[in-house]
């Protein structure tokens, strides 16, 4: 497993994540300010509170995927250590595990990979842990067996 390959894919599915959150951000942007133009009272201003709702929703969204992208960009892909930390390739008896981003199963190079968030209950457990340690997935003990 390619851990540069996985940070660059990892980042373009996020860059897709906020152009989609960016786009739909603008639509509901769009439609709130379409329903000023209209002169029907109260129904016209519970309609731009929904799109102004909508728009809040993208944009706490767009913002959460950017923050996310961040992250990776701090991450140095050629580092490795003897204990997992945030940034962390780790391959396991129950698979591969990246340690940054909670983006779930990804698909990368015919391998199959975990990007789990360091405080989600599975990266917690394997953050500061070395390889022949343990950890608990799935409700089953699994074992590190080297880290990128």
């Amino acid at each position: 497993m390619n851990k540069t390959a996985l940070v660059v894919y990892l980042k373009a599915l996020l860059e897709e994540r906020m152009m989609v959150a960016w786009n739909a951000m603008q639509a509901a942007q769009d439609s709130a300010n379409d329903q000023g133009k209209s002169s029907m009272g109260d129904k016209y201003e519970t309609s731009r509170s929904m799109g102004q709702l909508d728009r809040n929703m993208h944009a706490r969204q767009y913002e959460q995927v950017r923050q996310e992208r961040l992250l990776l960009e701090k991450i140095g892909e050629s580092e490795t250590s003897q204990r997992s930390a945030v940034g962390s390739l780790l391959e396991t008896s129950a698979g591969w595990f990246f340690i940054a981003v909670s983006l779930g199963v990804v698909k990368i190079e015919d391998e199959t990979v975990i990007a789990v968030s360091s405080s989600s209950p599975v990266g917690h457990s394997l953050l500061g842990k070395e390889a022949g340690s343990t950890f608990d997935f799935m409700k089953k003990q699994h074992e590190i067996r080297a880290i990128y």
